[in-house]
């Protein structure tokens, strides 16, 4: 199974270009289909109102639910009070998961307190500025949060590289593949924190999605990694939205936790040590019943 988690749709109010006037998926479902892509995440392109967004989103799912499942999408400033109200109702009709972006503003208490509440994980493009993800990753380590294009659809080669790191360091942080260009970066994402933490994602319907995933078979992978990446990890972060009735698909991997590590590790987090600089330590206990050993 294929399964590209990141893809646009539906009618913004904007104007100023494609991102925030139409996601247009019809040639992208005729390309996804000859790419083998068997099913697509797909949530609103930016606009002033994501309540009437995400129910069209709903709405394009409905009439294709055998390969499209969706994201609400919330606006974290301008929805303040809201986000809750807006995000229940996208789960009623459907929604796996949440899509903010830092254009809109950066993730707030709100969105991650609602999140960890419906166990839903967090698609956040931090547009090149990563800083905040060490933050909500300590602050909400049962929210999946996935970071897509590495951190920066901008090629800012700085900002993958913490992104790589907060990857590795942090258990609940994901990302995608969707948009990245510095194909070094995404093999040492994979190498250093694993392809349990990298999904298959495309930037639909801008980017044409058997390119993308030309990139993602261009990896060298295992079939084992490779069926993380274009399917298994998606499934595992979502698995309790869907098990509530979102998503479009029953069942999937069967974990205690959403970042646990599909090989069977069990993944845990030390109490931090006090000072500016310290962080939560992963360790991996080698088999049950052993003791726990530190993450390499």
């Amino acid at each position: 199974m294929i399964i590209d988690s990141h893809c646009h749709a539906g009618h913004g109010d904007g104007l100023t270009g494609p991102w925030d006037t139409s996601g247009d998926l019809r040639p992208y479902l005729r390309r996804a289909a000859r790419a083998g892509i068997d099913r697509t995440v797909i949530f609103p392109v930016f606009t002033s109102d994501y309540r009437r967004a995400n129910a069209e989103v709903a709405r394009i799912a409905a009439a294709d639910p055998g390969r499209l499942s969706t994201y609400a999408m919330v606006n974290p400033t301008a929805d303040a009070g809201a986000v809750g109200a807006i995000v229940g109702e996208a789960v009623a009709r459907g929604a796996c998961g949440i899509k903010i972006h830092r254009h809109d503003g950066p993730a707030t208490r709100e969105v991650c307190t609602v999140a960890a509440s419906l166990d839903l994980p967090v698609l956040y493009d931090v547009v090149g500025q990563p800083s905040q993800v060490e933050l909500l990753a300590v602050e909400y380590p049962r929210v999946a949060f996935i970071i897509p294009h590495l951190g920066s659809f901008a090629d800012d080669w700085a900002a993958m590289r913490q992104v790589i790191d907060l990857l590795v360091r942090h258990p609940n942080v994901f990302t995608d593949t969707s948009g990245i260009r510095r194909f070094d970066l995404l093999v040492e994402a994979v190498r250093r924190a694993g392809a349990h933490k990298v999904l298959f994602g495309t930037d639909g319907p801008w980017l044409h999605p058997g390119l993308e995933l030309a990139k993602v078979r261009a990896l060298g992978l295992t079939p084992r990694q490779e069926a993380l990446v274009l399917a298994g990890n998606w499934l595992r972060l979502t698995k309790r939205a869907r098990a509530n009735g979102g998503g479009g698909l029953d069942g999937g991997p069967a974990l205690d936790a959403p970042w646990e590590d599909p090989d069977g590790r069990s993944i845990r987090r030390r109490r931090a040590r006090p000072g500016p600089h310290a962080f939560r330590r992963r360790h991996v206990a080698t088999r049950r019943g052993a003791p726990a050993r530190p993450a390499r």
